[in-house]
């Protein structure tokens, strides 16, 4: 079996290739990422050992020659959370929809059987009347979200041959990582529990966030790649997590003050309301992978980001403006010369 991961460099992508490494141990795995984040580590030396190939490269301009064999292609690449789609706009319609369009394009042309591409339930946006399932409308209130929208219905409407495609609505990311990122809530929260002793709500807590560890994230995939036509159709839209992850934002400040004793909890109930709340139906996924649900539980997810912070000594009070925040690390690359606006690499791209 032949594998690429496109985007393998970023938060999901190591604990991805070392899920798919333990399952098919002969496999040939090849992660193709443009290095943004190369060195946003929380290991000394990367388990990069997963793969047998890594290149670096701009998904707006991927070499085609690469997918030649592959048996699937994940789509994980994107400029991937709200405040990077806000300040690079252009360039996320650029990298997550245009780019990503080419690539299924592409994948279809060579022969690749599955298409994997890493979708978001942030395209439900603000929504009432109860959890969203597949046929609700979409609410996309950012430009990432609307990127995903974008993928997802070029997907639906491209002739995709005998390519098997799968898009994975995945509930809001969570939990350890190689190359961590803490501008996400619950790791955010744990990150403020060990820096501060104090998680700040800005909003009244009350918002719903339906959540995933990183490590189920690579379960439903592995799902997907494998998944027969007849599970879902050629094409396939699905909300992937599970429905006893939805939470209320305050709730998750209090399992985290649980988790990390003597950790305050503040929160906002004077703020407006938080127009990004919403809960997520997982039905279908549950119907159609029984086999691949998720498996962490939202304690065990703080509890190995608690315990893999303070294995690294973590107590930086200023974490936001850190390495670990994925839009502080583009402003510096820009600063110190290495990336132009537009996101592509001027100088010290990795190797």
């Amino acid at each position: 079996m032949r594998i690429l991961i496109a985007g393998n460099m970023g938060y999901v992508g190591p604990v991805l290739a070392e899920h798919l490494r333990l399952k098919w141990p002969e496999a040939e795995i090849i992660g193709f990422d443009t290095g943004y984040f190369a060195d946003c580590l929380t290991v000394k030396t990367p388990r990069e050992v997963p793969l047998d190939r890594q290149i670096i490269g701009d998904m707006r301009e991927f070499p085609a020659d690469l997918l030649k064999g592959c048996d699937a292609v994940i789509l994980l690449a994107a400029i991937s959370n709200d405040p990077m789609g806000n300040r690079f706009e252009a360039v996320t319609g650029a990298i997550n929809q245009d780019a990503g369009i080419r690539l299924a394009e592409q994948a279809r042309d060579a022969g690749v059987g599955h298409f994997v591409f890493a979708s978001s339930c942030s395209i439900y946006g603000f929504a009432e009347g109860g959890p969203r399932k597949e046929s609700d409308a979409l609410n996309p209130l950012t430009a990432y979200a609307r990127s995903k929208i974008g993928v997802e219905q070029a997907l639906s409407r491209m002739p995709l041959g005998s390519m098997v495609t799968t898009c994975l609505r995945f509930a809001t990311a969570c939990g350890m990582s190689e190359r961590l990122r803490l501008d996400l809530v619950v790791n955010d929260f744990v990150a403020c529990a060990l820096a501060n002793g104090e998680i700040t709500v800005l909003s009244d807590g009350s918002p719903w966030r339906p959540l995933i560890d990183a490590s189920d994230m690579a379960r439903a995939i592995e799902w997907a790649m494998t998944r027969d036509a007849g599970q879902g159709g050629a094409y396939l839209a699905v909300n992937a997590g599970s429905d006893t992850w939805n939470y209320q934002v305050r709730e998750l400040a209090e399992a985290v003050a649980a988790a990390i004793p003597g950790t305050r909890v503040s929160i906002n109930t004077d703020a407006p309301p938080d127009k990004r709340s919403y809960k997520v139906d997982f039905s279908l996924f549950r119907k159609l992978a029984p086999e691949h649900q998720p498996q962490m539980t939202l304690q065990g997810s703080i509890a190995a980001l608690r315990d893999g912070l303070q294995a690294i000594g973590f107590a930086d009070r200023d974490f936001r403006n850190s390495r670990y925040i994925r839009l502080r690390v583009l402003e510096q690359h820009i600063k110190e010369g290495r990336l132009d606006q537009n996101l592509r690499w001027q100088k010290e791209k990795p190797a």
